[in-house]
């Protein structure tokens, strides 16, 4: 039996791969969770084989979820679902430590097939993905400006783009106002914007928010 912990704060996602998985014998959900902070509960309880892990959530997302499971957690297989599309956010989240990247429009078969794949101990390559990857060994593609942000320059990047505050950002990341600030002037550096309202229509219209 697999065990398996889905994160994303919209209960009916949640409620529907629930039905999903449960038409599987060999799957079976044991536990859930609305943001990241919830996920590293869940991890830390011990009681999951795999986490699908979705990515825009309030509170804590899970592109910073994913960097504090991975650092305690090193062995949890993790399975991003994301309603983005892959360009967006794939290839950087298996560098990070992701096991797999999966659309939430994606048949629900291909969910299964990435859970069976990652508890072999090998990530889970959608056809989609192949072909980022593959472009991203031969230098073809043109890469969104946002590509070339750091980790923490994303995460802080999207927590602006949804109106967080920088105060609320420091103490939630545990870093201090002024860092936080100092990684808010390299994101619009890099994506030459100037404005807190600008990398909100960026965001939307690369759509990386909702």
């Amino acid at each position: 039996m697999i065990r398996i912990g889905i994160v994303d704060d919209h209960a009916i996602v949640r409620q529907g791969l629930r039905h999903y998985l449960a038409e599987h014998v060999d799957l079976r959900v044991t536990g859930e969770a609305n943001n990241g902070r919830e996920a590293l509960e869940l991890a830390r309880k011990g009681e999951i084989d795999v986490l699908l892990l979705d990515i825009s959530m309030p509170d804590q997302g899970g592109v910073e979820a994913l960097k504090s499971i991975r650092e305690r957690f090193p062995e949890l297989p993790i399975l991003i679902l994301s309603g983005f599309p892959e360009t967006h956010y794939a290839t950087a989240l298996l560098r990070q430590g992701a096991n797999g990247y999966l659309n939430k429009e994606c048949d629900p078969q291909e969910i299964v097939n990435a859970i069976h794949t990652v508890m072999r101990g090998r990530k889970y390559i959608s056809p989609a993905v192949a072909e980022l990857l593959a472009d991203n060994v031969t230098g073809a593609g043109d890469q969104p400006a946002h590509a070339q942000l750091s980790e923490r320059e994303l995460q802080v990047f999207l927590r602006l783009a949804q109106g967080e505050t920088i105060g609320n950002m420091a103490e939630s990341m545990f870093l201090s106002v002024k860092t936080v600030s100092t990684y808010r002037t390299r994101v619009l550096e890099k994506l030459k914007l100037s404005s807190n309202s600008d990398l909100t229509y960026y965001a939307l219209t690369n759509g990386l928010i909702q």
